[in-house]
């Protein structure tokens, strides 16, 4: 079975439910977080915006050192720069989802700051990790988004302020 056009595949799926969500983000609560322990809606919907570009990065490397690389977050002002930033990442993410990187995907891949090694794992593995991020973020930017009395979207199905009338 070939894993590239099941990727492509569920990438496509999962940025329509994610796009919804992002959308409904205001330009005045970028900085806003419900907990002083969680993520400012900015960085969360950044961090969302940005794992895409992480099949390109598993395709066309050996490995993530934060070490060598520390990540540098996109800057955003406002929901149209954000909305940008996850259709480039989409576009990014797409340009390896092709039928020759197909026998790259049982190639390790190795994420590590320096010395400490966190993971090293098929890069099938690590894609398929990426989507579960984007999942898992999306379902925390729900919460924001609820917690802001903001109705939201339902993701596999009707949501609950699509069902209430």
């Amino acid at each position: 079975m070939e894993l590239i056009p099941l990727f492509l595949k569920e990438m496509e799926q999962e940025a329509l439910t994610t796009r919804k969500f992002m959308a409904l983000i205001p330009d005045d609560k970028l900085d806003w977080a419900p907990h002083q322990k969680s993520m400012k809606m900015r960085n969360l919907a950044t961090h969302i915006a940005e794992l895409p570009t992480w099949v390109t990065m598993v395709l066309t490397t050996d490995e993530l050192d934060f070490a060598k690389i520390p990540y540098e977050e996109k800057k955003i002002q406002n929901n149209a720069d954000l909305m940008a930033l996850f259709e480039g990442s989409l576009a990014n993410g797409r340009t390896q989802l092709i039928p020759g990187n197909e026998a790259l995907l049982n190639k390790p891949w190795t994420l590590r700051n320096g010395e400490i090694v966190y993971s090293v794992d098929p890069k099938h593995e690590v894609i398929r990790m990426a989507f579960s991020q984007i999942t898992h973020h999306r379902a925390q930017l729900g919460v924001y988004l609820r917690l802001l009395n903001i109705p939201i979207p339902g993701s596999y199905g009707p949501s609950a302020d699509e069902t209430q009338h």
